[in-house]
């Protein structure tokens, strides 16, 4: 019987310890280490987005986190290969936290291998294909009626015109814009459009930023439909399925922006959890 979906992240950082979702995170070691800063513009966009990620590779798993410019040096990596897992879930940096949970929840039950992963190939191409294509494939989770309002926490462009063209109202929230490229205005006050919304889409961003705790209890307790489309994070947030989670995009890296072949998201629903 799988364990219990957690409550909150430091609820399942204690059960991952514990060795509750498999082998004590101890007895593995991260084999590689790495730092990136990253870059996007699409093509007719006004936005250049600006990511950094770090991710921590174990065995057949890499985990990750986003983060804000400044939170981690890059020669993080110097002193991060070779060391176990569980001390970098109990690190005093979140990012790193959060992606050696990754990393562990990752490799213990890879996306590839979960029965309840449907697989979606992103289609070989340039970055305004596939990111269209893997933005379809996030708004396609969401089940609303013409007009319902989105909350979007985490701005990405082509997501916001998915969910115009399943007839959603995204409200969207970021902490770094100020508009999307259509000229709508973003808040940075999330509580607003989460009062507003009446489902909600969550990027992995929030996994690290603090914000995703309060999403997935506001959500739970409303009884709102929230996805979570994660790069970063994806295995952690698989594992609130059915504890605030509705539904979930997982993209494993290497991320779509990374590659201009054909590579594979995994999206999952509550019920079939």
């Amino acid at each position: 019987m799988p364990p219990a979906p957690p409550r909150s992240l430091p609820e399942l950082q204690q059960a991952v310890l514990a060795g509750v979702f498999g082998p004590p995170p101890g007895e593995l070691t991260v084999t590689s280490a790495f730092w990136i800063h990253h870059t996007t513009r699409l093509p007719g966009g006004r936005t250049t987005y600006r990511n950094q990620y770090v991710l921590l590779r174990s065995g057949d798993s890499f985990g990750a986190c986003s983060f804000e410019a400044g939170e981690i040096a890059p020669d993080f990596c110097a002193d991060a290969s070779g060391r176990a897992l569980d001390a970098l879930i109990r690190h005093a940096c979140a990012p790193v936290r959060v992606a050696a949970l990754d990393a562990y929840l990752g490799r213990v039950l890879p996306h590839r291998d979960a029965e309840d992963a449907e697989a979606v190939t992103l289609p070989a191409g340039p970055p305004e294909l596939r990111a269209g294509a893997r933005d379809a494939a996030v708004a396609g989770l969401l089940d609303v009626a013409p007009g319902a309002k989105v909350a979007l926490i985490g701005v990405v462009d082509p997501l916001v015109a998915a969910i115009r063209e399943r007839g959603g109202v995204p409200l969207p929230c970021d902490f770094n814009l100020r508009a999307t490229r259509w000229g709508d205005p973003v808040t940075d006050d999330m509580d607003r459009v989460l009062a507003g919304a009446d489902a909600v889409v969550a990027t992995g961003m929030t996994l690290v930023n603090g914000s995703f705790d309060r999403i997935v209890g506001h959500c739970r307790e409303r009884g709102l439909p929230l996805v979570v489309y994660a790069q970063t994070g994806s295995a952690v947030a698989r594992a609130f399925l059915g504890s605030g989670v509705t539904a979930l995009s997982a993209e494993p890296f290497p991320f779509s922006q990374f590659s201009a072949d054909a590579t594979t998201l995994y999206r999952y629903r509550a019920e079939r959890a």
